[in-house]
């Protein structure tokens, strides 16, 4: 059958829905935040500023890991942990022995050794693990976690028991004349290889192997259907995890200067979940929102709070009720409207919608905070004003804000949603949302 010819079929122009600046774009946005990463140390050069930005580092690369597995394949673990915990073991070892054997290994090769513990444990476990995926996954997932978690306490020749494995950074070759004692030089060691590992977990996802994962993840039996075992397909993104865990861990080996049984627990496998799933995982930067925010979170909170898991929970739950997408997802919906020119339309709301939420969310910290401090007496510094856990004012203050801020900020929300209906109605004429 001969196929009707039309102008736009001859044309040499490029593809609908290619633009020519896409790709500038794209390679704007990696230099930009490499950009960022290299002059964040010039405006915040405290040491608190630099450890905490060492830590989200090390965070991002965890998350991302997590994400090839739950974003990318579908597959929920709960002992993710155990790739990095034993990357971390792995990269003190490797520490320890460079330094008693004299070995040129400068320290920036050592969390390649981390990654390669994470993935011999990938190997060794994975082809088992991921034959199934969804509820018996992450089953086992988290059995295999508690089993290596509860042995580092038992295998001291290994893991050092509770007291863990210690080593020195600074006692293994220098390179460039730095030695990694001061911090500054630790994070940019560790800004590297988030950069190094971002663009090869993003490489991934643009693979083959990528897509069939994300086939795999949508309707694993079609996959089989055109030829493909999606077991395989399963156990090859659990072992780049893996891997990619391990760098964390070895990250964090190298920051810490050492690598304890906290690296392999349950909490760990939960923040790397929290930090995934909070920022979103269809979109491959919803991991890096989630870990900024939750490692800034558990640094401001610990200082502040004793039921800080507590606020984290929270957190969650509402993701899960009225943002499954995360924060990524909440952001690439107004995608649409700003192409289309009627986010203005909508700015309003939001700003109306400000006063009640923001009261809703004090009714809900004074609330708790009432609670789990009442028994003590110890006082509640709310934004600057002092509130007294026993006092019968505290708890109407919180009872006022809780139900009126709930209130009001219900029907400011409801103004919200009819608000974009009619700015999506728009986007959608013009041809900005299907």
């Amino acid at each position: 059958m001969n196929a009707k010819v039309t102008p736009s079929s001859t044309s040499t122009s490029k593809p609908a829905g290619k633009p020519a600046g896409d790709g500038l774009r794209f390679y704007g946005v990696w230099l930009l935040g490499i950009a960022a990463l290299i002059g964040l140390p010039m405006v915040f050069s405290s040491g608190g500023s630099l450890t905490t930005f060492s830590l989200i580092g090390i965070a991002i690369v965890f998350a991302l890991s997590y994400n090839i597995l739950l974003g990318q394949t579908g597959l929920l673990s709960f002992g993710h942990a155990v790739h990095y915990g034993l990357g971390g073991f792995a990269a003190c070892h490797m520490m320890n022995a460079v330094v008693a054997h004299k070995w040129p290994i400068p320290l920036p090769f050592i969390p390649l050794f981390g990654g390669l513990g994470g993935l011999v444990f990938a190997i060794i476990i994975g082809w088992v693990m991921t034959k199934r995926a969804g509820t018996v996954f992450a089953m086992i997932s988290l059995g295999i976690g508690e089993l290596v978690a509860s042995s580092s306490l038992i295998l001291r020749s290994v893991f050092g028991g509770e007291s863990g494995i210690t080593t020195d950074r600074t006692a293994l070759p220098k390179i460039f004349g730095w030695s990694f004692g001061p911090q500054l030089q630790v994070y940019y060691l560790i800004a590297f290889w988030l950069v190094l590992s971002a663009i090869a977990m993003y490489a991934l996802t643009r693979t083959p192997l990528g897509r069939i994962s994300n086939a795999v993840r949508d309707n694993p039996e079609r996959v089989q259907f055109i030829g493909y075992d999606p077991h395989v397909v399963r156990y090859l993104a659990f072992c780049f995890a893996g891997f990619f865990a391990g760098v964390a861990g070895g990250l964090a080996a190298i920051n810490f200067e050492i690598a304890n049984s906290a690296y392999l627990g349950a909490i760990q496998s939960g923040l790397v979940l929290f930090s995934t799933f909070i920022g979103g995982t269809a979109y491959f930067f919803g991991p890096i929102l989630g870990a900024i925010l939750v490692t800034y979170l558990q640094l401001g909170l610990t200082s502040v709070t004793s039921v800080w898991q507590l606020y984290f929970g929270i957190i969650f739950i509402g993701i899960v009720m009225f943002s499954p997408g995360g924060i990524a997802g909440l952001l690439m919906m107004h995608r649409p409207l700003v192409r289309a020119g009627t986010l203005r339309t909508v700015i309003p709301s939001y700003l109306v919608a400000i006063v009640p939420t923001l009261a809703l969310a004090c009714g809900v910290i004074l609330t708790i905070e009432t609670v789990a401090r009442f028994s003590g007496g110890e006082t509640i510094n709310l934004f600057g004003v002092g509130f007294k856990p026993q006092s019968p004012v505290t708890w109407i203050v919180a009872a006022i804000l809780l139900v009126g801020g709930g209130f009001v900020a219900r029907l400011a929300w409801g103004r919200i949603a009819e608000a974009w209906d009619r700015a999506a109605t728009v986007a959608r004429d013009r041809g900005y949302l299907a």
